[in-house]
C-alpha cells in the first residue's frame, strides 16, 4: 500500500487523458462523454448500493447535484472539447493540475482559509509553467486554452462547493450522484451537436471500458482507500506527478511530441504547484477524517 497504491493511482489518473484523446478521435466528444457517464453512473450506483452507502435527501441532495454538474459535466465537457480541438494531453493535465491552486484561491474567500505569500508565489510560478507548455504546442488555439480553463474552474468550484455544502455525505453515494445527474446534461449536448458517427467502434468500446473500469471505478476506489489511511496533503501531492507522467504516456502511447519547452513548462508548473501546496507552519497540517474524504475530485 505504501508504494504500490500511489504508483497505481498516478498511472490510472494520468491514463484518463490518454484514453480521452483516443476517444474523441473515434467519436464526437459529447457522445464519448454521454457514453462514459451512462456506463459509469450505473456501475457507481450499483457499487454504492452493494456497499450500503447512505444516500442524501432534500437540500443535501440538491447540493450534491450542483457539485456533480460542476465537477463532472462542466469539467469533462470542457476538457473533452479541448481534446477535440487538438490540445495535448500534457497541457490539459498541467492545467488540471492547478486545481489545488484554484481551490486555495476560492477557499480563501468561501471557506475563510488563509493564503500565504509562498502560496501566491507558487500560483505565479505554476501559471508560468502552463504558459511555457502552451507556447510549445504547434497545433493549439485560444479556444482550446479557454476550454481548459473552464474545465479547471468546473472542477475547482465544484470541489469548494462540495466542501462547503455537503461535507458529511457518503463519498460513495455522492460520486454516483455526481455522475448520474451529468448523464442527461451530456445527452442534451450530444443531441444538440447532431453527430453520432463512430469511426472505429472497436477502439471506442475499448476506450469506454477503460474509462469506466479504470478511471471512474478503479481510481475512485483507490483514492478513497488512500484518503482513509493518509492525510489529504499526502494524497494531494500525488497530483503533482500526473502532468509529467501524462506527457510521457502520451509520447509513448499516442506519439504526442515532447518538446523542450513542454518539458520545461511541466517542470516549472510542478515546482509552482509544490510551492502553492505548502501552508504556513502556524497550524498543524493534519486534517480530520471528514475533511480528508471530500477534498480531492474523483476522475
Amino acid at each position: 500500500m505504501e508504494v504500490g497504491a500511489p504508483t497505481a493511482f498516478v498511472l490510472m489518473w494520468s491514463s484518463a487523458f490518454i484514453v480521452g484523446i483516443v476517444g474523441v478521435g473515434t467519436a464526437p466528444p459529447m457522445l464519448v462523454l454521454f457514453a462514459r457517464f451512462g456506463l459509469a453512473g450505473v456501475a457507481l450506483a450499483l457499487y454504492a448500493r452493494v456497499a450500503h452507502a447512505r444516500w442524501p435527501r432534500g437540500r443535501q441532495l440538491a447540493h450534491a447535484v450542483v457539485a456533480g454538474l460542476l465537477m463532472q459535466f462542466v469539467q469533462f465537457a470542457a476538457f473533452y472539447s479541448a481534446m477535440a480541438d487538438h490540445v495535448s494531453a500534457a497541457v490539459i493535465s498541467l492545467v488540471q493540475g492547478l486545481n489545488p491552486v484554484v481551490i486555495a484561491l476560492f477557499a480563501a474567500r468561501v471557506l475563510g482559509e488563509n493564503v500565504s505569500g509562498r502560496q501566491w508565489l507558487g500560483f505565479g510560478v505554476g501559471g508560468l509553467g502552463v504558459g511555457l507548455a502552451v507556447v510549445d504546442q504547434s497545433a493549439f488555439s485560444v479556444a482550446g486554452l479557454v476550454l481548459c480553463v473552464i474545465g479547471l474552474l468546473g472542477l475547482s468550484l465544484g470541489t469548494v462547493y462540495q466542501k462547503r455544502f455537503t461535507p458529511a455525505i457518503d463519498s460513495r453515494a455522492s460520486t454516483a450522484i455526481h455522475v448520474l445527474v451529468s448523464i442527461p446534461a451530456a445527452g442534451v449536448m450530444a443531441l444538440a451537436h447532431h453527430d453520432f458517427h463512430v469511426s472505429d467502434p472497436a477502439r471506442f468500446g475499448v476506450v469506454l471500458a477503460w474509462m469506466v473500469v479504470i478511471n471512474s471505478m478503479g481510481a475512485f476506489l483507490l483514492l478513497n482507500s488512500m484518503l482513509r489511511r493518509w492525510t489529504t496533503t499526502r494524497v494531494g501531492r500525488l497530483f503533482f506527478a500526473t502532468p509529467a507522467v501524462t506527457a510521457l504516456m502520451a509520447w509513448l502511447a499516442i506519439d504526442q511530441p515532447l518538446r523542450p519547452l513542454t518539458i520545461a513548462g511541466l517542470a516549472v508548473g510542478v515546482v509552482g504547484m509544490v510551492l502553492a501546496s505548502r501552508r504556513a507552519p502556524a497550524r498543524a497540517t493534519e486534517t480530520t477524517p471528514n475533511e480528508e474524504r471530500e477534498t480531492v475530485a474523483v476522475r
